[in-house]
């Protein structure tokens, strides 16, 4: 049994501690609820204790300070904590746990707080008064939230809530099965994404950003790599987050979530394709995971649009309005890497094969990877990844013009539940390391294609398949093992293997023929 907080060998979060507890007593107090309603509930609620959290901690310290005053905002906001008024306090909140109005008290504690910090406008959930809301089980899950420090300075520094949030959202999303994909993208996928690209420094945009996992673990990637790997060794860096969702409730999600990381972002609301709210963004990074195989995206009112330089994508697939839309936003040198059905790579249907072949005619596409089943929430089937470069030239990176690298991963990951695979960190090492060292990149050694894993393929290749994707078609297969073992040594053995378990086999026939007939099942 792990340590609490200790992940799995493997490198998966099948095994984590508080987390899991957390999630186990949470869900008990579920019910009925649907989860999609429930998990704004609970995240709301994990919300309002961490503010409350760094606020107690910063008040008792502003309280021994004879120059200073505990209930001035301003002490607060100099420390980039938030403020919270009195009637949002959490030992108020809990005192009135079992009262029948507690639903009232904490809509009018997220209300104040949104009142007193603008960043927050419209972004906490405000209906726990709602009749529906059976209160007795709400007073329950604020005396369990009440029960962890999640903002304190020691919780911030351990990340204490950000686990917490992620690993809810997770289980959320599985609980909700495909709805739980519009929100949540599996934490190994994106940290694949991140991990190849290496955003240290500058603008990284996320059109269908969901609750704003790839920033989180674009932060995460580089409080990991400040001591050096390729920004310097500096602590701090000079990223600005770009993002939008459609979703209003998800939206609210992804505010929170890098609120209580103390991310800032300007992450806007709305319809990507209809109302772009970053028009004139030119992003050194895009990360994203837009929905698989939308048909309902209005296409039929964007025939003209700018944004089709490669062809006019089918009204009946956003697909690859995603991939254009993206690149529409890439900066001159910039990578872009995302997530899309695996269709993206072979489909010939409507304009979706004259798009991706202007797409690789256009020396765009830096490397494929094919993903294997059961990632994601929103569906079983297989997904894929693309990555994308502005300019292939010798700049950051060895000349790679006319190249593409392609990746087989079908075969990696494990289970981690019955229905649901994970990425390993050593998976996703070796699948990066591979990225790294085929780019050129210092210190990531030397780059060779491996049968059944990778290939470097050139345009002439590409184009002699037709200019499908897939690296299955390029990868070929796996070297077979070597056998040394002589063929009579091997026979020998399998044959003893055999009656071995023959044998067992007629003493089971023997035990199971006895036990019918002490139940008066004889012939």
């Amino acid at each position: 049994m792990p340590k609490k907080g200790a992940k799995a060998k493997n490198g998966t979060s099948a095994n984590l501690g508080f987390e899991a507890q957390m999630w186990q007593a949470a869900d008990a107090l579920r019910g009925s609820m649907d989860a999609a309603e429930y998990k704004h509930v609970v995240l709301g609620l994990i919300f309002l204790k961490y503010i409350s959290d760094a606020f107690e901690e910063q008040h008792a310290k502003l309280k021994n300070d004879k120059g200073a005053d505990p209930e001035d905002p301003d002490e607060y906001r100099a420390e980039n904590i938030f403020w919270v008024p009195t009637k949002a306090r959490w030992e108020l909140i809990r005192s009135k746990a079992k009262q029948p109005t507690i639903g009232q008290v904490v809509d009018d504690a997220m209300t104040a707080i949104e009142k007193d910090n603008p960043t927050l406008k419209s972004v906490l959930p405000k209906d726990y008064a709602r009749p529906a809301l059976d209160k007795a089980r709400l007073g329950q899950l604020i005396d369990l939230v009440g029960n962890i420090k999640v903002g304190d300075a020691e919780s911030r520094s351990r990340d204490v809530l950000g686990r917490v949030y992620e690993y809810f959202l997770s289980r959320f999303a599985s609980a909700e099965g495909k709805k739980g994909g519009e929100f949540y993208t599996p934490r190994c996928v994106v940290k694949l994404l991140v991990e190849m690209l290496e955003p240290f420094s500058g603008r990284v945009y996320d059109p269908c950003c969901g609750s704003s996992g790839m920033f989180v673990q674009s932060m995460e990637f580089i409080n990991a790599h400040s001591s050096g790997n390729g920004n310097g060794g500096k602590a701090k860096t000079g990223i600005s987050i770009y993002g939008q969702e459609l979703n209003y409730t998800t939206w609210r999600l992804a505010k929170m979530n890098l609120a209580i990381r103390g991310i800032d972002g300007q992450i806007a609301q709305g319809d990507t394709f209809h109302n772009d709210r970053h028009p004139d963004l030119k992003a050194d990074y895009v990360l994203a995971n837009p929905p698989f195989n939308v048909s309902d995206w209005r296409g039929e009112l964007l025939r003209d649009d700018k944004r089709w330089k490669y062809g006019v994508p089918p009204v009946g697939n956003a697909n690859f309005a995603w991939v254009q839309h993206l690149i529409h936003h890439l900066a001159p040198t910039g990578l872009a890497g995302f997530v899309l059905a695996n269709g993206s790579m072979a489909s010939n249907l409507s304009s979706e094969g004259e798009i991706r072949k202007n797409i690789v005619e256009a020396d765009l596409v830096d490397c494929m990877i094919a993903l294997p089943g059961q990632l994601f929430y929103s569906t079983p089937i297989p997904a894929c990844l693309w990555f994308l470069s502005r300019d292939k030239k010798n700049h950051r990176f060895r000349d790679r013009r006319g190249q593409v690298l392609l990746v087989d991963a079908r075969k990696f990951g494990t289970m981690i539940d019955r229905t649901h695979r994970e990425l390993t960190a050593e998976d996703i090492a070796r699948i990066s390391r591979t990225y790294h060292a085929w780019r050129g990149e210092k210190g990531a050694g030397k780059y060779e294609d491996v049968p059944g894993f990778c290939k470097s393929a050139n345009s002439k290749q590409i184009q002699e398949n037709g200019y499908i994707l897939s690296p299955g078609r390029y990868v070929g297969s796996e070297a077979p093992e070597e056998d040394d073992e002589p063929f009579q040594e091997k026979m020998r053995r399998l044959a003893a293997a055999l009656r071995e378990q023959m044998s067992e086999g007629r003493g089971l026939d023997k035990t199971i023929e006895t036990n019918l007939k002490e139940l008066g099942f004889d012939e």
